[in-house]
């Protein structure tokens, strides 16, 4: 694991920048979302929502989420981008804040579902986020985490997005079973994308992603999402574990 010791920055420009490209992949969102979708149900908090590039799909569909960030500019983002959607459903959340305890007591044992998709990694103490998720959660409670796979796959990309680490099945289920999660699910997603990540990120040492790569990518996202299924999910990008309470 690379020795890596990030700071926190209240904009975080290569974040931003990324989110704002995968925005208008909507092949690839719709996919992401799909794959979530059936473990989703009552009341859902989503953890580190950006810019709502997922947010937008649940409440299409009148899930009943709650949104939330550690930064405030994307909670205002996220405040403009659905208008209409309560204010009181967006919140700001630190899930290693060493008063967590203390500022979200009322919200213990309140969650049905809590997904975050590509959030964990930029937590140094992994192990406390999840242990945090389960204080929120009800009793048979599920919790969806989705981090990047693969140590090997670390490159400029990773280090630019503030990534701590890689993971694999082992690594990523300790920090399930250690919370005392059940874990009910695991699979890998998104084998196309290893090739590009590694390529662009290593071989091109491109700092963020290329806008004319992801729009490519997008269109593709009808054969990829075959590639996963004959591939049995064993082999991706990604890597998604769902434990229950």
């Amino acid at each position: 694991m690379p020795n890596q010791e990030f700071h926190f920055k209240k904009i975080d420009t290569e974040g931003i920048n990324t989110l704002s490209v995968l925005a208008n992949a909507n092949n690839f969102n719709s996919w992401l979302y799909s794959t979530i979708k059936p473990y989703c149900k009552g009341r859902i908090l989503e953890i580190g929502s950006g810019i709502g590039n997922i947010s937008k799909y649940f409440i299409k569909d009148n899930f009943d989420i709650t949104l939330s960030d550690l930064r405030d500019n994307y909670l205002e983002v996220l405040t403009n981008h659905f208008p209409t959607f309560k204010s009181t459903n967006s919140q700001s959340l630190d899930l290693v804040d060493p008063h967590f305890d203390e500022k979200h007591k009322d919200a213990f044992n309140s969650y049905d579902t809590i997904f975050a998709l590509n959030v964990i990694e930029h937590i140094k103490e992994d192990q406390q986020a999840i242990l945090n998720c389960y204080k929120l959660l009800k009793k048979k409670g599920t919790l969806i985490i989705l981090v990047p796979a693969y140590q090997s796959l670390y490159n400029r990309f990773d280090t630019e997005l503030e990534h701590y680490k890689r993971y694999n099945q082992k690594a990523l289920s300790e920090l399930f079973t250690q919370a005392s999660f059940t874990i009910v699910h695991k699979q890998h997603f998104n084998a196309a994308g290893i090739l590009g990540w590694f390529v662009s990120g290593r071989i091109l040492n491109n700092k963020i992603l290329p806008k004319g790569q992801i729009c490519l990518y997008d269109k593709l996202v009808p054969l990829f999402k075959n590639i996963d299924k004959i591939l049995f999910n064993k082999v991706g990008l990604s890597l998604m574990t769902i434990g229950v309470k």
